[in-house]
């Protein structure tokens, strides 16, 4: 699943939650939004399909008692306040079910403070990779086939800008400028995406 839809949260249905707690429509909307990427975080940290459903719960529990007084900051991102809630979601249910299943347990190896901060970075790494994905197809929409296929190329497969020119029957220098151009704009895209509010 892309990142398009899933996780742009706006600052008027924040507001929404906030003032109105009880408005189903708000929830609803906001669930449909969060609880995708909450399951795919979950099942990719390897949670069986109802483990995964049990921390995405917590997160939405968690959020709805935190979003009645969220005085909303657009200086900060929302998906990082969810990424953070989701990483301590899953380390309570880590530690819960190392204290239920007791040191003896195989399992448990996988509940060290290792496997955690392990989790911690596969999380940072899939949020930001669906970030890039975004803003990869962002791009790569507005841009001529050939300046993506030249950045592609270059800076993708690491094929040297003289062969790639050749190739494509383009000057070296314009192989460097798309190159160049395609990476600008895909960092301009992830940080316009990551911007709060989005």
């Amino acid at each position: 699943m892309s990142a398009d839809s899933s996780l742009v949260t706006s600052p008027s249905l924040l507001g929404r939650l906030r003032d109105t707690p009880d408005d189903q429509s708000a929830w609803g909307e906001f669930v449909r939004r969060c609880q995708p990427r909450l399951l795919a975080w979950g099942r990719g940290w390897g949670l069986q399909d109802a483990d995964a459903e049990d921390v995405c719960q917590t997160v939405l529990v968690r959020l709805a008692a935190k979003l009645r007084v969220l005085v909303y900051d657009p200086s900060q991102s929302f998906r990082g306040w969810l990424r953070t809630l989701a990483r301590h979601a899953w380390a309570d249910f880590v530690a819960d079910r190392q204290k239920r299943a007791g040191a003896a347990d195989a399992s448990a190896v996988l509940h060290t403070a290792q496997a955690r901060d392990d989790l911690e970075a596969r999380l940072a790494e899939a949020f930001d990779l669906e970030l890039l994905e975004e803003a990869t197809a962002l791009v790569r929409k507005r841009v001529e086939p050939k300046t993506w296929e030249a950045f592609r190329r270059t800076a993708l497969l690491g094929a040297a800008a003289a062969e790639v020119a050749a190739e494509l029957g383009m000057p070296v220098a314009s192989v460097f400028k798309a190159k160049s151009n395609v990476q600008k704009w895909l960092h301009e895209e992830v940080r316009r995406l990551d911007a709060p509010g989005v």
